[in-house]
C-alpha cells in the first residue's frame, strides 16, 4: 500500500482537535469513572474521543483497519495482519485526567511495516499539538479554538552529561526504575504524565525516557512517531527498534528507552 502521508496532515489536525473538544467538554464536568476488565479507568472522554476518531478515520482510509483501545477493551479488534493500520488512544493519561491534571493527550498513530511512520499527539488542557512524520520532520502549534498556529519545527538535542534531563512516569514508579535512574546521580529528573514524555525530548526539552512498566502499543505509537521524525529513537531491551503488531492479542509493549540522542549509551532496561 502505497500512502501519501502528507496528505493525511490537514484532515487529521482537523479530527484530533474535534476529538480534544469532546475530552475537554467532559473535563468540565462530573464525569463517572468506570473499570474496564484489567482495572484500567475509562470515563465517557475516552469513549466520545475514539468514536470522533474512529468515524473520521474511517472516511478518510477506509482500507485501513482500525486498532482503537477501546474497542480492542470491549473485544472489538480488526485483522492487522498486512503490516498498515491506526493506533488510536483517544485519551492517553485518563488517571491524570480524573485528578482534573492537564498532562493527558489525544493519540493517533499510523504503523506501517510494524513501525510508526505518522503521529499526532495533542495536549488539549495544554493547548498543544505534536505531530510527526518519519523521514520528513516533526512539528508543534498552539491549538486552542478549533485551530492551530504558531507552528514550529522541533528537533531533539544531542545528549550532554553535563545538563542531561530524564523524564520518567508520574504514575508508575518502581524499584527498578529508581534503580536505574540511580546511573545518573547528577542528571535532573522531571516526571509527567501520558505520551507527553516522548514529546519534551521531541522538542529537546528532555534527553531519556526509560519505561520499566506496562504499556501498550496504542499508548506509544502516535508519540513514537513524533520522537522519530524529530531524531530521536525508542528501543527495546534487545536495543532494537521498538515492534508493533507484535502481539495481537494483547498488543503490549515490553520495557523500552526513548532517547533523543540515538547514540546515548545507556545501561541495560
Amino acid at each position: 500500500m502505497t500512502i501519501d502521508l502528507a496528505t493525511f496532515v490537514e484532515p487529521l489536525t482537523s479530527t484530533i482537535l474535534d476529538a480534544g473538544k469532546k475530552v475537554m467538554d467532559v473535563y468540565g464536568t462530573d464525569f463517572d469513572v468506570y473499570g474496564k476488565d484489567d482495572n484500567s479507568p475509562v470515563t465517557e472522554a475516552d469513549r466520545q474521543g475514539e468514536i470522533v476518531i474512529t468515524k473520521a478515520l474511517e472516511q478518510l482510509a477506509p482500507d485501513i483497519p482500525i486498532v482503537g483501545e477501546e474497542a480492542k477493551s470491549e473485544g472489538m479488534c480488526p485483522d492487522i495482519s498486512q503490516g498498515t493500520f491506526w493506533l488510536v488512544d483517544p485519551l492517553d493519561g485518563t488517571k491524570e485526567f480524573i485528578k482534573k491534571g492537564n498532562d493527558f493527550t489525544v493519540n493517533i498513530g499510523l504503523i506501517i511495516d510494524n513501525q510508526p511512520v505518522l503521529g499526532f499527539v495533542l495536549a488539549p488542557a495544554l493547548n498543544k499539538l505534536y505531530w510527526g512524520i518519519v523521514g520528513t520532520g516533526a512539528w508543534m502549534a498552539d491549538a486552542e479554538n478549533g485551530a492551530i498556529n504558531n507552528i514550529q519545527p522541533i528537533q531533539t538535542r544531542k545528549v550532554s552529561t553535563e545538563s542531561l534531563v530524564i523524564v520518567a512516569s508520574k504514575s508508575h514508579r518502581s524499584l527498578e526504575l529508581e534503580t536505574w535512574l540511580s546511573n545518573y546521580p547528577m542528571a535532573e529528573h522531571t516526571s509527567i504524565g501520558s505520551s507527553l514524555k516522548f514529546c519534551l525530548i521531541a522538542t529537546g526539552e528532555a534527553d531519556l525516557y526509560p519505561r520499566l512498566g506496562p504499556t501498550c502499543e496504542w499508548d506509544t505509537a502516535a508519540a513514537h512517531a513524533v520522537l522519530l521524525a524529530a531524531g530521536g529513537s525508542v528501543d527495546a531491551p534487545d536495543g532494537k527498534p521498538l515492534q508493533y503488531g507484535k502481539d495481537p492479542n494483547t498488543f503490549l509493549n515490553p520495557y523500552f528507552i526513548c532517547k533523543g540522542d540515538p547514540a546515548t549509551n545507556t545501561p541495560s532496561l
